[in-house]
């Protein structure tokens, strides 16, 4: 079974481990989209940095969140420059891939050895401005 934007999803881990293997680890998050960019622009991968996305509530914008990038207006790409991926790290991707209704993303950290998520958004769980999935009541939450 293949995965969802296969194609430009290998295309996105073997930049991660391009700028891994030049870049290494210790520099702040900042220090890796800037590679990261520039090595997505050498490939010819369109992309953008800090993209918008509003975050609704009942019908109502109530925020915004920034992606890192986003590459092909279709991958969400988080970097982090942390001792270890975490459950919120995780969380925040599927929650900003919920928000952008994106299926497909990757936390992508910078620490002394490779580590990556990839992590696909299935709309089961409803979006941000949709309410409550199907089924879903206050008291049954």
């Amino acid at each position: 079974m293949a995965l969802i934007h296969e194609a430009l999803t290998r295309q996105i881990v073997a930049t991660y481990f391009e700028i891994y293997n030049v870049v290494g680890c210790g520099f702040l998050e900042s220090v890796y989209a800037g590679a990261f960019c520039t090595e997505l622009s050498l490939r010819g991968i369109p992309h953008s940095r800090e993209r918008r996305y509003p975050v609704h509530y009942k019908g109502t914008r109530i925020a915004d969140f920034r992606a890192d990038l986003v590459v092909a207006d279709t991958v969400i790409v988080e970097l982090k420059a942390v001792s270890a991926i975490t459950p919120a790290h995780e969380a925040q991707l599927l929650n900003y891939l919920r928000a952008s209704r994106l299926q497909v993303g990757f936390v992508f950290n910078f620490t002394h050895k490779p580590e990556m998520r990839r992590l696909v958004w299935t709309g089961r769980t409803g979006s941000l401005d949709a309410g409550p999935p199907a089924g879903l009541t206050p008291t049954s939450l």
